[in-house]
């Protein structure tokens, strides 16, 4: 199967940035969808529905939003839980009413006193809540692994084995796991035999050079052309979404990206 690539283009913004025209540059270069973080966020003077309606009219859809606030205070606590479900059936519907496969879910920065099991538990809890409505809804729910050593201290879902027990323990065909390859090289490293042993339980990849989270050439040290031949050579199904920061030219560094992971 041909990866399906997105663009995260909070990441690609400019001053002249106008995201019709960016939403047509990438569908011409072959991206299927557009993504972002914070749905309530205006960036660039640009909404949820602007991105929405762009990226529909030039063939794309929005693949990928964070589905509840906030990332360093998330479902390992429990007194979140009222909260975060509150908000995650609202952003359930938006993705509904959008086409959107997928919203971002976060465990939440370590708890004093409560040990990663003790999280683990807390976030199964958590998730339990919400799973049935996005399981009728057919939305996943994808939890994001994220470096705790260099980006996000404290970050609990910060390797692939406790995000997939979490997956396990929930037990949703909607739980899955958004695996960011850029922040998995930092914790564990072995992208490609971690990736193929969980893939059961992925729901979206983002990708980025490491070091710097930059763009993805040889001055970084993951290979994605063959990354990605892993990924297409699996029953995966949904989205690569690209989420560096370039430092040089962006439509060249886009365009390179693609063609890396433009694999099957």
């Amino acid at each position: 199967m041909r990866i399906k690539q997105s663009l995260c283009y909070p990441m690609y913004l400019r001053k002249d940035t106008n995201v019709a025209e960016l939403c047509k540059t990438v569908a011409k270069i072959g991206f299927k969808a557009v993504e972002l973080w914070n749905r309530e966020a205006n960036l660039g003077g640009i909404t949820l529905e602007d991105l929405a309606k762009a990226a529909k009219s030039s063939g794309m859809i929005v693949s990928s939003m964070c589905g509840h606030n906030s990332l360093p205070d998330g479902l390992n606590k429990l007194a979140n839980h009222d909260r975060i479900e509150a908000e995650l059936r609202e952003s359930i519907d938006v993705a509904v009413k959008l086409g959107m496969p997928g919203v971002i879910c976060f465990s939440g920065n370590r708890n004093p006193g409560q040990s990663d099991y003790e999280g683990l538990v807390a976030c199964a809890q958590g998730l339990r809540r919400i799973a049935p409505y996005a399981e009728k809804k057919g939305v996943n729910l994808n939890v994001e692994l994220l470096n705790s050593k260099v980006d996000h201290a404290g970050y609990q879902c910060d390797h692939t084995d406790w995000g997939v027990a979490l997956c396990e323990m929930v037990n949703s065909p909607r739980v899955k796991l958004l695996y960011d390859i850029y922040h998995m090289q930092i914790m564990e490293g072995d992208v490609i035999r971690s990736l193929r042993k969980a893939i059961k339980w992925i729901g979206h990849f983002h990708t980025a050079g490491n070091p710097g989270r930059n763009e993805m050439n040889d001055t970084q040290e993951l290979n994605y052309r063959g990354i990605c031949k892993a990924i297409a050579a699996t029953d995966y199904a949904g989205y690569v979404g690209h989420e560096f920061a370039p430092k040089g030219d962006v439509l060249a560094a886009i365009k390179d990206a693609f063609a890396q992971c433009d694999q099957q």
